[in-house]
């Protein structure tokens, strides 16, 4: 399903009130009432953050919220089968691509520094834990979703990529984004991999020089010249299936 708004109602651990039942307010309740206008005995998608998908029966509806019963009885969607190492991007496009990250089912994302990510973004406010939840959890609605990537922060590059990177593998394929590679990824990642994705203008040659020299492979993502959030796209999508 395409589109914006809550494809699934995600319930929260403090949404219940007695067993398989459940209150959901704030902007959820809005958009059963206003958007799809729906009435008691009305069956809905809904799913427990964190846990399995299933459908909810409108018990009640009023000014305070809308009373569900639950049955969770579905697992959720498979995993993405890339874990992504990401440059961490411009403040103003964080937001959309920890969504991103999120709408694809990626298990694990780690936001690393490196020499062309400005030290200022690292004082985001959307770093914050609650504002990257809001947009994991926003990418979650879209997609019929219930488990949010796993966010890590890394401030220091060579320590990251010397320390800790060959351990995250975990045996797998560790593809490096760069254009001047000599292999596509689309050809290269035919099964479970980490990828890692630099800011706008690319890792810097010594980063690209350490990384290779430890784990990783160079990959490119086509002829053109991409931006970051048009990579990251690029990857995950490649990544399907």
């Amino acid at each position: 399903m395409t589109g914006r708004g809550l494809n699934i109602i995600l319930i929260q651990a403090s949404d219940w009130c007695a067993d398989r039942v459940a209150v959901v307010r704030d902007q959820r309740a809005v958009h059963i009432r206003q958007v799809l206008r729906a009435q008691v005995g009305d069956s809905l998608r809904v799913g427990l953050l964190g846990g399995a998908c299933g459908q909810g029966v409108i018990e009640a509806i009023d000014g305070d919220g809308v009373q569900l019963r639950v049955d969770l009885n579905e697992a959720p969607p498979a995993r993405h089968r890339f874990d992504i190492v990401l440059a961490l991007p411009r403040p103003k496009m964080l937001r959309r691509m920890l969504r991103q990250t999120a709408e694809f089912g990626v298990t694990h994302l780690h936001l690393i520094h490196s020499a062309r990510v400005e030290k200022s973004y690292w004082q985001s406010p959307l770093l914050q834990p609650d504002a990257v939840q809001a947009a994991l959890v926003a990418g979650l609605e879209r997609s019929r979703d219930t488990i949010a990537p796993q966010v890590h922060l890394h401030r220091r590059f060579r320590p990251f990529v010397e320390d800790l990177l060959p351990a995250l593998c975990a045996g797998r394929p560790c593809w490096l984004a760069d254009r001047g590679a000599p292999m596509g990824l689309a050809t290269a990642a035919t099964g479970p991999a980490l990828v890692m994705i630099g800011p706008e203008g690319g890792f810097v040659p010594f980063e690209v020089q350490l990384a290779e020299s430890v784990i990783a492979q160079r990959v490119h993502l086509g002829d053109r010249i991409l931006s970051v959030d048009t990579a990251l796209t690029t990857v995950l999508a490649q990544g399907m299936g």
